[in-house]
Order: structure tokens, then sequence, then C-alpha cells
């Protein structure tokens, strides 16, 4: 009764809402709809949004494109994250009916949290996964790609999906090692993680509602389960600190450790998978640009950031405002939702020159907000950008005539982009 209920007030209705509005001609509804399908027309509808101005009012809420815009609203105390439904007798209903499992965006996890819980966690978490740690990771990183490329070998001259082979394996071994994660539950997690992915989206059909609502309670029940693992059974590992870490003698809850663990624990490869997947693709298909990278291997930390840029694993956010306020120069009232397309600043003419062009060189490319920005900052971007690194440039110093094959599947969630599946014949 209840999952029916949230169902309804967090996906079935916003899904009327979407359909009627898209067939009116509103440009968000149809991004939102078109965005579900994975095709490269969603980059073709934020450029249309993008000419009507910097700010553009849709039936359902503002939409912001422009670089200065986004950042502005993901840095501003004027907006907040949540929805608007979390307020009224709409809201009332919504809190009755959520999950009383781990969700992504519901409370406590990091996604939608404010100050002050926001920043004690954050603090806390921000303690374990220090820039210091990462670096030490790298080495470990190259010797999982290495192993990886190596089980390869044999199946070079034939068809592999490199999604499935490697760009998920990549990260999910990567950040199960960081988080203690025994080798026998990788599969589970990984299997958690792309069955969560759309929990992040609005208008999911009952179907699949109730389907990612069954892989997040398995998850929940894994993660309780494994948390009590490691109170006994303190490792070397980055989340047996995050179990033991302390602000002011006071750690994290147990509901607020779930909720942070489970979120690094996906945000940790998910994005990770959709990065390495899309950097490999840009690369493929622009084989001047990969030349000189070959020329000059200083350059591939700053394809991660051309491939962030140009293709990013996650399309957009969302803030509500918490009062009247302006974006743009254009009025907000309190309580309208603004949605931020990072695809939309990443590609704003204003900052890069030749916006849609592939450019490993780009001087300013590290300038995309493909991370967010502001409070919510990722706090896996460090460690997204070594992985990128590792992961791209020793697939393609392994297998520099690597060839994408026909059958390539986008992702149909409306806020992660990356492929489902991607063909490829490592040795022609």
């Amino acid at each position: 009764m209840r999952s029916t209920v949230h169902w309804g007030v967090a996906h079935g209705l916003p899904t009327l809402l979407l359909r009627r509005a898209a067939d009116r001609g509103d440009l968000q509804a149809r991004l939102i709809r078109v965005g579900s399908l994975g095709t490269d027309d969603v980059f073709d509808l934020v450029e249309e949004i993008r000419s009507r101005g910097p700010l553009y009012r849709s039936r359902i809420g503002h939409v912001a494109t422009s670089h200065a815009a986004v950042r502005h609203l993901l840095t501003s105390d004027d907006f907040r994250t949540g929805l608007p439904t979390t307020q009224g007798p709409v809201g009332r209903i919504a809190r009755w009916a959520a999950p009383t499992t781990l969700h992504p965006v519901e409370p406590p996890s990091l996604l939608v949290t404010e100050p002050p819980d926001h920043t004690r966690y954050r603090r806390l978490v921000t303690r374990v996964f220090t820039m210091r740690a990462v670096e030490r990771l790298r080495e470990r990183t190259e010797e999982i790609a290495a192993d990886l490329l190596d089980a390869l070998e044999p199946r070079a001259s034939g068809p592999v999906d490199l999604v499935e082979a490697y760009c998920a394996q990549l990260p999910v071994t990567v950040i199960a090692e960081v988080l203690g994660v025994p080798e026998r539950d990788r599969a589970r997690v990984l299997e958690f993680g792309s069955a969560a992915a759309p929990s992040l989206d609005l208008g999911l059909g009952l179907r699949r509602y109730r389907s990612v609502s069954r892989a997040l309670a398995d998850f929940d029940a894994w993660l309780g389960h494994h948390l009590d693992h490691l109170r006994r059974h303190p490792g070397d590992d980055l989340l047996s600190q995050l179990v033991a870490v302390r602000d002011d003698g006071a750690g994290l809850s147990e509901t607020e450790l779930k909720a942070t663990a489970g979120l690094v624990l996906a945000a940790g490869f998910e994005t990770t998978v959709n990065l390495l997947g899309n950097g490999i693709a840009l690369l493929h298909d622009h084989p001047e640009q990969r030349a000189r990278v070959v020329a000059d291997p200083s350059l591939w930390t700053n394809v991660v950031e051309e491939a962030l840029r140009l293709d990013p694993p996650v399309l957009l956010t969302g803030r509500m405002a918490v009062r009247d306020t302006e974006v743009a120069g254009q009025p907000v009232r309190a309580g309208s939702m603004v949605t931020a397309i990072l695809a939309g600043a990443n590609r704003d003419p204003e900052v890069f020159a030749d916006p849609t062009r592939f450019d490993v060189a780009r001087v300013n490319a590290r300038e995309h907000i493909a991370f967010s920005a502001g409070r919510h900052h990722c706090l896996g971007a460090q460690l997204a950008r070594m992985e990128g690194e590792v992961g791209l440039r020793a697939i393609w110093q392994r297998f520099p005539d690597l060839r994408l094959e026909p059958g390539a599947r986008r992702r149909e969630t409306r806020i992660l982009r990356g492929f489902e599946t991607l063909p490829a014949t490592l040795r022609p």
C-alpha cells in the first residue's frame, strides 16, 4: 500500500504532468522524456532551451543552462536540495509513504541534506576520503586495470562488451577494496548499483519503481550486515575508518552511516562507469585527438577533464528556492524548482570556445561543472578523476587499435548518462 502511494506521489503524478506538458511543447518536459531514451538528442534539446535565455521558464519550473547561472544555483544559499513536495498535505503523504530503507534521494543521504546535518556528515567523510588517500590508491588501481586487460587478452580478436568486462569492473573493484567489501560480494554490489541507478529519476513506471525499491532494500540489508562485520573485525579500509571516526566525540548514527556508506559505495563506481565508457567512445570517435595523447602522454589528465565536460556522467541536478530570489537576472519565487543542466553549463560558448568540439588539450577544460559545485560538490571527484585517467590510459595503451562495434546502447536513465553496453573488438 505505502509503496504504491509513494510511487503515485513521486512518479505516477509527475509522469502524467510531464506527458501533458511535453505534448504542449514544454521543453523541460521534453528534455526529461528524451533523457530517458539515452540518445544524443538530449544535447539538441539543451541547446534549444539555451536559445530561450540563461533561465528558461517551463510549466514545471525553471531551467538554467549557462555556466554562470548553474554555478550560482549550486553555490547560493538561496537554494537547497530537495523537492517542494516535502511540505504541505502532499508532503505529509509523501513522508508517510516514503521508503524506510536506504534511498539516495531521501534523508539522511548527503545528496538531499543541508546544513547543519550536511556539514557534519561531510566533515566526517572528508576526513576519510582525502586526496592523499586517493593518491595512495593509484598504484593499486593501475594493477587492477592491468589484471582486467590481461584477462581480456584471450578475447581480444572477438567481440567484448567493454562496460561489462572493463568499465564497470575497474571502479567497482577499487571502491570495494576501499570500503572493505569481500571479493565474494562484489558482483552483488555491482548488481545493486545497476539496479538502483534509476532511483535518482522522476517518472518511473510502477514495475521499474518496484524493481528499484527491491534492489535498494536488498542493498540496505546487505550494507547493515557488512557494517556489523566491520565493527567486529575492523580493517585498514576507509569504511572501517568511517565507522570509527568521531567529531567532538560523536560519530554517525546507524541510519546516517548506512546512508553515507551506501551513497559513497554506489556513487564511487556508478558515475565512473559512465566516465570510462563515455571517454573510450570519445577517443575512439576522434582518432586525431587520440594521436595527440599518444604523442604527449601528459595530456591524459586533461583527457579526463574534457570527457567530463563534453559528455558528463551526470546530466542535471535540481534545487529549490528557499526564498524569493533571482537567477540570471530573472525572478524566482520561493518554493520554485530550478533544474541545473550540468551538460549545458559544460557547453556554454561564453566559457568554452567551440564547445561541441572534443579537444584533449583544451586549456580550460577543468572549468566544467560535471561534479556539481558548492557544498554538494562530489566527494569522490578526485577518486573518479584518478580512475578515469588510469583506466583510459591503460586500455588505449594496451589496445591502441581498439574498434567499437555496432550495438552500443545508452542507459535509459534521465540523470545519469552512460553506456549500458559498449561492444568492441580489441585487436581487429
